[in-house]
């Protein structure tokens, strides 16, 4: 328990709303009336996730899982119950002898020997333990979830406004193209061209708003909505990160719950195989009770020990198979530590690669592209440049643009996978 609060508590530490790359905050309550009425236009990411907490219902069944394992923990630690037993001998007797006819009363008491009933208990208590952990792992996926579809309703905003932009473009294309055809300076088809592309951007606006109408539709399944009540949402695809070096992040990936999870579900096996060691001890039954003579009406004590003797069981069968059970779990335990390193180191150089792809076109090619489409719009106006260079300059400007805002998204979901696989945001392992 106490790792599974630590974990929860890296988990809680959240970034400023507008920042991409935030973790939630422990779940406290939200007035998710508030949020989910017609009045909230606007939505955050601090408010979708926490609205997937506590209305997802895959999360709640973890939940009920581990209070019923609570149960099973309870029900291990039991010493199990007497047993009355009442003996009624010689029923059919009609003799009226001392020992013709007699009854008796014992209770008995099964005394569990070799700490069995300590391991069997601890053995459930780490049960109970993995599966806090496993709902901690789907707690971290659902949050990662949230996250990424809300990068996407946030990348579908601006990819809009991007075909908005490039609609207006091509109109003042079509404009000018109009002006120099009725002016005598151009043929007619740079008209029709130019409409050509005009009817292409309207196209890309169509595509642009069912996209944008879908990831908002998947967005609001994550807590069970069928219909977006928000407007838009609030985020800042251009929010960055300060990268740690490769080991300080790899230092920090057995906090994940996966790798907690393996680690309980060993610390488990361990315990069973405990289990079965004493299970070869075997248990002691006493009895204790008196009997009644019918025909002396005379009565004596009864005290009785029994105890099996271990001469063909000895619990080998399930010795072994608890022996097997560590092993492999061992091997599940080094099986997910490898494939959590192999995704962080995934995650982490895919990310490397994405800051230095938004840096050069943020910083040389997009700047470059608005540059020479502004000649080169100016450049037509004037003559100087034909119309299929001015065409030329506008499909780069808008093909790097769009680059740029893919190259955005997908830093911000490596941000996401990354903080997934650490449980903590990234700013917590710099720090």
């Amino acid at each position: 328990m106490g790792i599974l609060i630590l974990i929860l508590g890296l988990i809680s530490t959240a970034f400023a709303e507008s920042d991409m790359s935030a973790i939630v905050p422990e779940e406290k309550h939200v007035d998710v009336a508030l949020i989910l009425s017609a009045e909230k236009k606007e939505l955050t990411l601090r408010e979708a996730i926490q609205l997937a907490l506590q209305r997802n219902p895959e999360l709640a069944a973890f939940e009920k899982e581990i209070h019923a394992l609570g149960g099973i923990t309870l029900q291990a630690g039991l010493v199990p119950n007497p047993v009355l037993q009442f003996d009624q001998e010689d029923v059919s007797s009609r003799a009226d002898g001392p020992g013709a006819r007699f009854s008796s009363i014992r209770i008995s008491q099964l005394i569990e020997l070799g700490g069995k009933r300590s391991a069997r208990t601890h053995a459930a208590s780490l049960g109970q333990e993995r599966a806090e952990q496993d709902y901690a792992i789907r707690r971290l996926d659902l949050i990662a979830q949230v996250a990424n579809m809300f990068t996407n309703v946030l990348a579908g905003q601006a990819r809009l406004q991007l075909a908005l932009a490039g609609q207006e473009l091509a109109q003042k294309v079509v404009d000018a193209a109009t002006k120099r055809v009725q002016a005598g300076k151009a043929p007619p088809i740079e008209e029709t061209r130019a409409k050509v592309v005009l009817a292409t951007a309207n196209i890309e606006l169509n595509q642009s708003q069912r996209d944008l109408a879908a990831v908002r539709k998947q967005l609001v399944l994550l807590w069970g909505d069928q219909t977006p009540k928000f407007e838009r949402v609030l985020g800042d695809l251009e929010s960055f990160v300060v990268i740690p070096e490769f080991n300080v992040l790899d230092d920090r990936i057995r906090a994940n719950p996966l790798a907690l999870s393996s680690l309980r579900n060993l610390e488990q096996r361990k315990a069973l195989l405990t289990l079965e060691k004493a299970r070869r001890i075997p248990d002691v039954t006493f009895n204790a009770g008196v009997r009644r003579y019918g025909g002396a009406h005379d009565t004596t004590a009864l005290v009785g020990l029994s105890i099996p003797l271990p001469l063909f069981n000895r619990n080998q069968g399930n010795l072994l198979a608890a022996h097997q059970r560590v092993d492999q779990a061992m091997d599940q335990w080094t099986a997910t530590d490898l494939q959590l390193r192999t995704l962080l180191v995934q995650a982490y150089e895919a990310l490397l690669a994405a800051d230095n792809e938004i840096t050069m076109l943020r910083d040389e090619i997009l700047p470059g592209a608005k540059q020479a489409f502004t000649m080169a719009n100016r450049g037509y106006e004037l003559g100087r440049f034909s119309f299929l260079e001015l065409l030329d300059a506008q499909r780069a400007l808008f093909q790097n643009q769009t680059l740029y805002l893919n190259a955005l998204s997908n830093y911000q979901r490596l941000v996401n996978e990354i903080e997934r696989l650490i449980a903590a945001p990234i700013e917590n392992a710099v720090n």
